[in-house]
């Protein structure tokens, strides 16, 4: 699991969910509509949106595709449980996204632009780094523990 902790576009965070959940069947038409979102129900793998006018267009498989204006946060959750993010608005169509992400919602943020490869790159190098500081602290506790007796 990694913790993300970013800015995003409205707009990008709608094409993470899509990604994440629909695109092989959303209709052409709500694809390039861009006030259009999927939801789904409660329970594992919720998609909530948030939004002061939605009205709801059409049922396709588990998801319902929503037409929604004046967006004030997003809810996701995937259906692993794995994933728990929150796009919260800060300026019109910005927003700040929050929560954490399985692997495959990293690969699913950097396509829809989310967050960026150098991004994903640079926690890697810092979770690397970490974890080479404590390996090493654990070895020198050893030794020291080795030494005492």
């Amino acid at each position: 699991m990694v913790h993300i902790e970013t800015t995003a576009s409205l707009e990008n965070f709608r094409k993470f969910i899509i990604v994440s959940t629909c695109r092989s069947f959303i209709p052409e038409s709500y694809l390039r509509d861009y006030e259009v979102f999927p939801e789904r129900e409660e329970g594992p793998g919720a998609i909530y949106i948030e939004a002061a006018d939605k009205v709801t267009l059409k049922k396709i498989r588990e998801m319902t595709f929503v037409n929604a204006k004046e967006i004030l946060g997003i809810i996701y959750s995937s259906k692993s449980g794995n994933t728990q993010l929150k796009w919260r608005q800060t300026r019109r169509k910005s927003g700040k996204v929050r929560g954490d992400a399985s692997a495959n919602a990293l690969v699913n943020l950097v396509e829809s632009g989310v967050l960026t490869q150098e991004w994903v790159d640079n926690y890697i190098k810092s979770a690397q780094t970490k974890e080479d500081r404590s390996s090493s602290s654990m070895k020198s506790e050893k030794i020291a523990q080795h030494n005492k007796s």
